[in-house]
């Protein structure tokens, strides 16, 4: 079987995309009804009318404890001219529920009579008929409609129903999703793997299971199947065979030469979506195949996430007749300006907190295959496809990811990256009260530069002069002289190169990083980690053009030192925290101050108080020690210029 390259040949709209495959589908084929026990039914969605069986209550009762009287024999009572009653003629008693006796109109509270003897009782207010009386159908009327079609059920909606007397309820069944995983490199996680080289750990199938859950839906699916046709057909094949509506093919529906997901589908039945005009997720394709929706979903995750919740999601709703809910919003200021492909409409992950009296939000990374971006983002935005991207300022709407109430709750720092900054977002989130630690790493000036923007609560910077020796204040007086703000020490960090284990290039000093044999990674320009880079090249009289790898650039020192331990590079300057995460060599290179930067219009924030008063716990300063590579004697205190070099 001969597979050539994909193609795209005509991209749509995700609106195009939906109302071409809802005309395929036959709606009343797909929805059956089936009859389940009413006290089993939460959640799911009513196939037809229901109508009371029973009113409730079936008899006139008694809303209070007190006595049951005919409200025409209290007229003439008043306040100190009080009517006497008698027991058994006039009155009977009764609790809260009792039927209400016979030729009985009206309940008296007990805390209105006054207890005459044993026989008699007074009162000086009237009632008037059927005051404190639950009458027959007050709240349900026997063969009214109690529910209409298409009505998902609540909790409460089951007691309504079981007082009706509705033992068994006609509901749609649960839409039953199939998943087929693919790939070579795809290892199956049931089997607890350890992934090598060029393989990958399937998981989107559960990303998958987890959200149709929440949809209401059943969820089966096939182990990963390898990239090869016949393999991919079978497989196919058995989940056509079987009871679900919907079926997703994981992976191979991109424009590679082993992509077979859409001739499998065409073989199998008709494809009608083949690409989407959204980034990412563009890859996603829809077909039938006898009377079943077949989805070639992306592989990346998050763009296998926007087919999920903005393709398979609606889908799902028109198939189990649940409405499909608007997504709680703000509206938000966007940090830094962010470009965008005409023709394309673009989902961008954000970071979302509130600072000052409105939201922020910063982009987090684009890619694709990077999941912890949306575990890392409080909601997200749409770029329309007519648009070139968003300007910086600009007031965006966010559909969140969050419940709103936890934005407040949100601590926003953007600037340099530093591994301790885990730390205390865990310590942070064991408060009794919860606080979110969300970081952006855009480097140190990045960081002043949000300050400054006043879209963060704190950055982390570690810069440093080499004209008076000291760390951050050059910088702020240079680039920030309108800030108010304090300087609190996280930590005196050790800088310097990182290498393979045993260090088997024998590199010791910024000279080596200019050997033929060496490559280095680097950090994004405006990182203080690339402008101690930069100073240590100018004392040795090292050109930056002799260094290999110098314009190769990573964000993050975890990220430099995933790169010196896969063997992309030979080395890179980091933090020893972070070689010793990765199990990596050090070779120093300098102390540096690593401070966060607070400005006054934040610092009396409930949450950057709840951070300085971790900041002065020993515990902290003990934890912050052993990670290696970090001084705590400064930690939590505000620093002066020249303090702590």
């Amino acid at each position: 079987m001969e597979f050539k390259r994909n193609i795209y040949l005509q991209t749509m709209t995700i609106e195009e995309a939906l109302d071409k495959v809802k005309l395929a589908i036959v709606r009343e084929e797909k929805i059956q009804a089936e009859s389940i026990p009413t006290h089993e039914a939460v959640q799911r969605v009513t196939a037809a009318p229901v109508w009371a069986r029973y009113s409730s209550p079936t008899f006139h009762s008694a809303a209070m404890d007190g006595v049951a009287v005919k409200a025409e024999s209290t007229f003439k009572a008043r306040e100190g001219s009080p009517v006497r009653l008698l027991k058994d003629r006039d009155f009977i008693e009764v609790n809260t529920g009792n039927p209400l006796p016979l030729d009985m109109d009206s309940v008296i509270m007990v805390e209105k009579i006054v207890q005459q003897d044993q026989e008699s009782i007074l009162i000086e207010s009237p009632v008037f008929p059927w005051q404190n009386v639950r009458r027959v159908g007050e709240d349900i009327v026997a063969t009214e409609l109690l529910l209409p079609q298409n009505h998902q059920l609540s909790a409460y909606d089951i007691g309504a129903l079981l007082s009706a007397g509705i033992w068994e309820i006609s509901v749609r069944p649960k839409v039953h999703i199939h998943v087929i995983p693919t790939g070579d490199e795809v290892l199956d996680f049931t089997t607890r793997p350890t992934p090598r080289p060029g393989q990958v750990i399937e998981s989107n199938s559960q990303v998958l299971a987890s959200m149709a859950g929440d949809w209401g839906c059943d969820i089966s699916r096939t182990p990963p199947v390898p990239d090869d046709p016949e393999k991919l057909s079978s497989a196919l094949e058995k989940a056509l065979e079987s009871s679900a509506q919907i079926i997703v093919i994981g992976a191979g529906s991109s424009a590679g030469s082993r992509d077979f997901t859409k001739k499998i589908m065409e073989q199998a039945g008709q494809v009608l979506v083949h690409g989407i005009k959204a980034m990412p997720g563009k890859p996603t394709m829809i077909g039938m195949a006898r009377g079943k929706i077949v989805i070639g979903a992306p592989g990346y995750p998050v763009s296998s996430v926007v087919c999920y919740e903005q393709i398979l999601k609606p889908l799902v709703c028109l198939l189990s007749g649940r409405s499909q809910k608007e997504p709680e919003t703000v509206e938000a200021r966007l940090t830094r300006k962010v470009p965008s492909r005409l023709g394309m409409e673009e989902f961008l992950r954000l970071s979302v907190g509130r600072v000052k009296d409105g939201y922020v939000a910063t982009p987090l990374a684009r890619g694709a295959g990077m999941i912890t971006t949306l575990t890392r983002a409080q909601g997200f935005t749409r770029i329309d496809q007519d648009l070139e991207g968003l300007a910086r300022d600009k007031v965006i709407r966010v559909e969140l990811l969050r419940p709103k109430k936890e934005l407040d709750q949100v601590l926003v720092a953007v600037g340099s990256h530093d591994n301790l900054l885990d730390l205390l977002a865990n310590e942070l989130m064991g408060r009794e009260e919860p606080i979110h630690l969300a970081s952006t790493h855009l480097g140190s000036m990045g960081g002043i530069t949000a300050i400054k923007d006043q879209a963060a609560h704190m950055a982390g910077i570690h810069l440093f002069d080499p004209e008076t020796s000291d760390y951050n204040f050059p910088f702020l007086n240079k680039y920030g002289p309108e800030l108010n703000f304090r300087l609190i020490n996280l930590a005196i960090r050790h800088q310097g190169l990182m290498v393979a284990p045993g260090n088997p290039k024998n590199i010791h000093s910024i000279q080596d990083l200019t050997r033929d044999d060496v490559t280095f990674i680097n950090r994004q320009k405006g990182a203080g980690t690339r402008i101690l880079l930069d100073h240590h090249l100018k004392k040795d009289q090292v050109r930056a053009m002799d260094i290999k790898g110098y314009d190769q650039e990573e964000f993050t020192h975890m990220a430099v030192a995933v790169n010196v331990l896969s063997k992309t590079a030979d080395c890179g300057l980091g933090i020893m925290a972070a070689a010793k995460a990765l199990g990596l060599d050090f070779v120093p290179l300098a102390r540096e101050r690593y401070d966060l930067l607070i400005p006054d219009y934040s610092f009396s924030d409930p949450k950057i108080q709840a951070l300085l008063e971790l900041l002065a716990l020993k515990k902290i300063k003990d934890m912050i020690a052993a990670q290696g590579g970090y001084e705590v004697h400064f930690t939590g205190q505000e620093m002066k210029p020249g303090q702590g070099i």
